[in-house]
């Protein structure tokens, strides 16, 4: 039986995995998180892989505290480049193929179009950039990898947009929200969907691929859509980006083009309305 190594088991993407590996019966997920097991530490990754049989390496392990980045600039980096370097010699050292998620914070939201997985890329913050470097020193490393940028993550577990829209809803009569930062939500049970699904199908189409659902929204259209799907009785607001300023300056455009991996793997993309839907049923058990 083939063993999957998901790093940052604790985490929503690999909670979601979770949920569904049982699809999977022929292989066997094996979950790790902090303390027991720390990417940064290049000899326990190292030790790891020499005591497991290990066939594939789901690298769900990130920072992704996008403000405290700024001020955390080494741990950020360690986790989110050295971390996924380790991992990815060791996949390279047994063989192993690596499915490493990134973000669309790669991108400055400059563009004005959507992008494509060769656009040019310029993070305008800590997070995106050290993310970016993950992605360059996965590639470098190993050839048998699939990097997924992926975008607006959120799902019924852990902490996250739709959680905290929902929490913030119950208690306030109105919420201000950004409205001039677009990008498209993401559901991290259709993203653990196509890992599962790389996986179950041993597919060789390696490389960098775009991945959310698809559509366009911003951060007022997802938090008004969560507050009618759910029937919480909370009025939205939107607000310039100038209006909450924060440490790091996020894109304003981030959508990106899903055409490579729908077409390589010959797959369909649910809308983003759809997939919240399906997660709100699950969090409150009805929408509209």
């Amino acid at each position: 039986m083939k063993k999957i190594l998901v790093t940052g088991g604790n985490g929503q993407l690999a909670t979601c995995i979770r949920d569904i590996d049982s699809t999977a019966l022929e292989f066997q997920f094996i979950y790790v998180d902090l303390p027991e097991f720390d990417i940064t530490d290049k000899e326990k990754v190292s030790d790891f892989f020499n005591e497991n049989d290990i066939s594939y390496c789901v690298n769900c392990a990130a920072y992704t505290a996008v403000d405290k980045a700024e001020t955390e600039k080494n741990l950020a980096h360690s986790v989110n480049v050295l971390g996924a370097k380790h991992l990815a010699e060791a996949c390279q050292a047994h063989n192993a193929v690596m499915l490493h998620i990134s973000t669309d914070f790669v991108f400055d939201g400059d563009q004005g179009s959507i992008y494509s997985e060769t656009d040019p890329k310029n993070p305008l913050g800590v997070y995106g950039l050290t993310k970016l470097q993950g992605e360059e020193v996965v590639s470098e490393t190993l050839n048998e990898h699939f990097i997924l940028r992926t975008s607006w993550l959120y799902s019924e577990h852990r902490h996250n947009f739709v959680k905290t829209m929902l929490r913030l809803g119950s208690e306030r009569d109105t919420l201000n929200v950004v409205s001039d930062q677009i990008g498209t939500p993401t559901y991290a049970g259709n993203l653990a969907e196509l890992i599962v699904r790389l996986i179950k199908h041993e597919s060789e189409a390696y490389g960098l691929y775009h991945y959310s659902n698809e559509g366009v929204a911003s951060w007022y259209d997802f938090a008004k859509a969560i507050m009618d799907e759910s029937k919480t009785e909370c009025k939205v607001l939107p607000i310039k980006t100038e209006g909450y300023p924060t440490p790091a300056k996020r894109p304003a455009f981030s959508v990106m083009d899903k055409s490579k991996i729908k077409n390589t793997l010959e797959m369909e993309i649910p809308h983003w309305r759809d997939s919240l839907q399906k997660c709100l049923i699950k969090l409150v058990g009805f929408v509209n």
